[in-house]
């Protein structure tokens, strides 16, 4: 998989935009109301979709771990709230999390992400990983997780790690900033757990930085940033196989009843929701014409909009709607 150019537009936004087009040709929009907010009638509608579905993706954005005490980013000033040190340099999160950094202040920027890994580390996933984690144990035909986020939250919470897609790449692996030819892609492994950051500076020391093992070049996370064009898609692109492969078992089925559960996924970077849009799609048009074998629920208390008759808003914090769609269940 290539990664598009476009000096205009976030790189992360585009990177499957190929995969999106070519499977979702000659299908027709669905249409009609949605139910809404999080009225009863919302909720109740999760509920059956979850509870007559044998196969379930879990859509995961930003949103899913604020309930963990993670921060979103949301905007110039959440991302200023968790950085100040990055406020009074005036670099937003497009700034710092851009390659370029790398090159022209490699301190600054891996002070960035080593704080991040840090933090990633030590978190752990809220009560509702495993609240999804038991609903898609009970789908005869599987579960997969569809995450932009980068902090291997699903992996911590017990997800097969097998069946998670992480678009965004993962804070986790490392790759060279070339890439050298020599270099794949390696786990960052327990080395940055002990790395100090100044936390009035969000700088590390030179001597600290990861380097590249085959060419002893300045290393990077193995994550999709602004305006890159260096990503190393190996991890992503076999993770996707995986993704694809299991949607056209679930197809196969005549029997299929697909939920899909897009949590915390917001618009400024739509990959995750352009996706569960192409899932919708493909399922529901798979034989031609319209069969209803797919339902899209979508978590977020902002960015909700009407989308079709096979979707469901829920306007709550994920967590919130979480437990009140267990406590409907159960």
């Amino acid at each position: 998989m290539r990664l598009c150019c476009c000096p205009t537009v976030d790189a992360a936004a585009l990177y499957y935009r190929p995969l999106r087009r070519q499977n979702t040709v000659g299908l027709p929009p669905a249409t009609g109301r949605m139910a809404s907010r999080c009225s009863s009638a919302a909720l109740q509608a999760a509920v059956d979709a979850i509870g007559r579905a044998n196969a379930m993706l879990i859509a995961a954005g930003a949103g899913m771990g604020v309930d963990s005490g993670l921060p979103d980013f949301r905007g110039p000033q959440g991302f200023w709230r968790a950085y100040p040190a990055l406020e009074r340099l005036g670099l937003r999160f497009q700034d710092t999390s851009n390659p370029r950094l790398f090159h022209e202040d490699p301190e600054l920027v891996w002070g960035f992400f080593i704080h991040r890994y840090q933090l990633y580390r030590k978190t752990r996933p809220h009560a509702g990983f495993q609240m999804l984690k038991e609903w898609a144990d009970r789908k005869t035909q599987g579960a997969f997780v569809f995450t932009s986020n980068v902090d291997g939250q699903f992996q911590e919470a017990g997800f097969d790690p097998m069946a998670i897609v992480e678009c965004h790449g993962s804070l986790f692996h490392l790759q060279c900033t070339l890439p050298c030819s020599q270099s794949s892609i390696w786990p960052a492994g327990d080395a940055l757990n002990d790395v100090v950051v100044d936390s009035k500076t969000m700088r590390v020391s030179e001597d600290v930085l990861p380097r590249c093992p085959s060419c002893q070049r300045l290393a990077r996370p193995n994550v999709l940033m602004f305006g890159d064009h260096a990503w190393r898609s190996d991890i992503v692109d076999a993770q996707v196989s995986r993704f694809y492969k299991w949607q056209r078992s679930c197809r196969d089925d005549p029997d299929l009843q697909m939920v899909i559960l897009e949590i915390g996924a917001g618009t400024a970077v739509p990959t995750v929701r352009l996706e569960c849009d192409a899932v919708l799609s493909r399922t529901n048009y798979s034989s031609g014409h319209y069969q209803r074998r797919c339902h899209l629920i979508r978590i977020n208390p902002n960015d909700n909009r009407d989308t079709g008759r096979d979707v469901t808003c829920i306007e709550l914090p994920c967590f919130e709607a979480l437990q009140q769609i267990q406590a409907l269940l159960s």
